[in-house]
């Protein structure tokens, strides 16, 4: 909830903010001082403004003037040099870096890149008085000296991208525009960058992360900070990430950890502004969605594949509390013959509700070794919550404290009312990874890393960064330390976190928070998985049917049928979630649909081993498998599952059919056969599930006979259907 006037606890930070301070100074890139053609190092010269009032009929604005340096001693004036470099990572990939604040003797490449950065000069070099040209197999890209401009064309000349400069303002007032530049702090003398570049009319922006706003980020502000966006359909976000996706034919990631907001023509029609608290470090990708999606994963990182039982129905809620309640949810899943892989115990696994202290409670649990014994034996495997957050009455808090394992301010206190676990101190993750292993010990085989999107943003932590670049860092180290110990403890990597950052799909997997119950909550959901997606992760999923309050019965089989065509399944929130106690009539459509999940595990296996090669996500934008269609970029509300299944959801109660576009080709509806004509709109009836399924004529889709558990199923009876 935003406060006028007020600025909250961990609020994400609007970066642009620095630009619209009257009181700043501000740095524009005029033009390349000098440039080595060899190395792509170079001095680039920034020209001073500040804002000047004006007033005109009864309007004042603030347009920007050119001013000559007022430092003193004068030597301060060198700060309107600041070094570039231009790199060539691929053919598809160009590296853009400027540093206005200097170079940072601390390195976080370890962390989100994979690989060392090693650049190659492409061999066709050409430069005269005005512009340097390099070209190779993929792109042309030219550096306009004066004024300084970075273009990028194809190798028919196409334009693809091009960087502002102040002088292609054409509006009015000067500064509606933002241009390449940085802006100085009058308070702290603190530098914020901003890259900026054109926009075209007709110009689609996706990606960032898990966002529930519109597909298409075209004429939108986004601020990449980690939040718990406490529901779905608001502009925070559980996890941003600083990559996103053009209609144009590019890509680019922002390699920083730092806060950021992307300005996608919200402020200004015609420009995109990435501004970044920070250095400017930009990865520009080119080519088709999928030659972008995997180049930026083979910088940042894939997804490993997950155990087989993980792609199971997960049984779930808001929370069981009793090896008694536990007990009774296993038996009367496999006594109604609904399959199911994974029992999660939220919040209420602990002596007192919340208070995690990583051991079951006493006086509800008898024996909870052979509990998760005694499921296992009946095909179940189990899931636990916990967070890195201690409370004041944790009894595990002064200890965190004794031993420094938290993030502490600059004066040496907590930054917060909890004791946030520090996962930069070595010492404080063997510490964690031992809480974990007890819990592996006796069977347990999957952590829920709930939160993490609260890192104390002014904490001084064991890495001697700051919480401005380790706020957004802290889902990244959590995500890959319950992993890595999950992995090393069991044999197989799984978590299930909410909170993430680039880098984080080599630890799967996520889930999408809080949905409220609603028909908007369940397009926002679907819409921030395909947004997620499109940044590299794999594999994803959201709590079925919502989680703030009681599921409306036909919401919760729509959202289900939509739940069990995404990678992974889990019903969770608000109790009741079983579907029995919804009576007979939901508990038999609910079996259907969990089963039909089941029938298709041959192909979704082989589709998400597929994938991982790649990079791709399991859920896919139309556009990712038909970038040339027009059409396809503006649909929000269908998708693939893989590459052969096109899936609608249904969005509204109580109807029959609904409009589904169809990309080119034939189409062959699931259930009854019948064969639709892409390119097209067509409205489709509904029949046997609640969804809309269609397969690609000519496609050969694997099945298998649902077993009551994957590690039940009969692998030998897999057979196929054709299309």
């Amino acid at each position: 909830m935003k406060m006028s006037g007020k600025k909250l606890l961990n609020e994400p930070i609007d970066v642009s903010g620095q630009f619209n301070d009257f009181d700043n100074t501000y740095f524009y890139i005029e033009r390349l001082l000098s440039f080595d053609i060899k190395t792509g190092q170079g001095v680039l010269l920034a020209k001073r403004f500040v804002r000047k009032y004006r007033m005109s009929f009864n309007c004042i604005t603030a347009p920007l003037e050119n001013i000559s340096p007022w430092e003193f001693p004068p030597e301060y004036e060198c700060t309107e040099r600041l070094s570039f470099s231009i790199s060539f990572v691929s053919d598809g990939i160009v590296r853009i870096q400027y540093f206005p604040k200097g170079k940072r003797k601390i390195n976080t490449e370890e962390l989100m890149l994979i690989k060392k950065i090693e650049a190659d000069t492409p061999e066709n070099i050409y430069e005269d008085e005005q512009r340097i040209t390099y070209t190779n197999k993929k792109h042309r890209v030219v550096l306009v000296k004066n004024p300084f401009h970075i273009e990028i064309y194809d190798l028919q000349g196409n334009s693809i991208i091009k960087t502002v400069h102040y002088e292609d303002n054409t509006a009015l007032d000067n500064s509606y525009s933002t241009p390449i530049c940085y802006a100085k702090n009058v308070q702290s003398l603190q530098k914020t960058s901003a890259f900026s570049f054109f926009l075209d009319y007709n110009e689609g922006i996706f990606g960032c992360g898990e966002s529930f706003t519109g597909l298409n980020k075209r004429g939108q502000k986004i601020n990449l900070s980690t939040y718990d966006a406490l529901g779905a359909q608001s502009t925070e976000m559980y996890k941003p990430i600083p990559f996103f996706m053009s209609s144009k034919g590019y890509g680019i990631f922002v390699h920083s950890t730092a806060a950021m907001t992307f300005d996608f023509g919200s402020s200004y029609d015609q420009t995109a502004s990435l501004y970044i608290d920070d250095n400017v470090d930009v990865f520009i990708f080119t080519g088709t969605p999928k030659e972008i999606l995997y180049n930026y994963t083979d910088l940042t990182g894939r997804s490993p594949m997950l155990p087989k039982w993980s792609f199971g129905l997960w049984m779930s809620r808001i929370t069981y509390k009793s090896e008694e309640e536990i007990r009774n949810v296993a038996a009367k899943l496999r006594c109604l013959k609904i399959p199911c892989d994974v029992i999660h115990l939220d919040t209420g696994w602990f002596e007192d509700d919340w208070k995690c202290n990583y051991k079951f409670s006493h006086t509800r649990f008898n024996d909870p070794k052979k509990m998760i014994g005694d499921l296992r034996e009946q095909g179940f495997h189990i899931s636990l919550w916990q967070l890195p957050y201690f409370t004041p009455t944790n009894e595990l808090y002064d200890e965190i404290i004794q031993n420094k394992y938290a993030v502490f301010d600059s004066d040496g206190f907590l930054p917060t009312e909890d004791a946030v676990l520090d996962f930069s101190n070595p010492d404080a993750k063997k510490w964690y990874e031992k809480k974990l292993k007890t819990l592996f010990d006796i069977g347990v085989e999957a952590i829920k890393a709930d939160f993490g999107e609260a890192a104390p943003v002014h904490g001084i932590y064991y890495s001697k960064q700051s919480g401005k670049y380790e706020h957004n860092l802290y889902p990244l180290r959590y995500n890959q330390t319950v992993f890595e110990a999950t992995k090393q403890a069991t044999g197989a990597g799984i978590i299930w976190g909410r909170s993430a950052w680039a880098g984080s799909q080599r630890y799967p997997l996520h889930w999408a928070g809080d949905a409220e119950i609603t028909d908007s909550a369940m397009a926002a959901t679907l819409r921030a998985g395909l947004s997620l997606g499109l940044c590299g992760f794999t594999f994803w999923s959201h709590d079925i049917g919502g989680f703030t309050q009681r599921s409306p019965e036909d919401l919760y089989l729509r959202w289900l049928a939509f739940g069990m065509l995404t990678s992974h399944s889990r019903c969770h929130g608000q109790p009741p979630k079983e579907p029995w106690e919804y009576g007979e009539e939901f508990t038999d459509m609910f079996r259907k649909i969990v089963e039909f999940k089941y029938s298709l595990l041959p192909y979704i296996l082989e589709q998400s081993l597929e994938s991982l090669e790649k990079g791709f996500p399991l859920l896919r934008t139309l556009f990712f498998e038909y970038p040339d269609d027009k059409t396809a970029w503006y649909i929000d509300d269908e998708y693939f599952f893989g590459d052969k299944i096109l899936v609608a959801p249904i969005f509204k109660s109580g109807v029959k059919q609904r409009d589904v576009y169809l990309p080119s080709g034939e189409w062959v509806h699931y259930f009854t056969k019948e064969i639709f004509q892409g390119r097209q709109w067509h409205s489709i009836n509904i029949d046997t599930l609640p969804i809309v399924i269609m397969v690609k004529k000519g496609s050969k889709i694997k099945h298998v006979p649902p077993a009551q558990a994957i590690d039940q199923t009969d692998w030998n009876q897999i057979y196929e259907k054709s299309f």
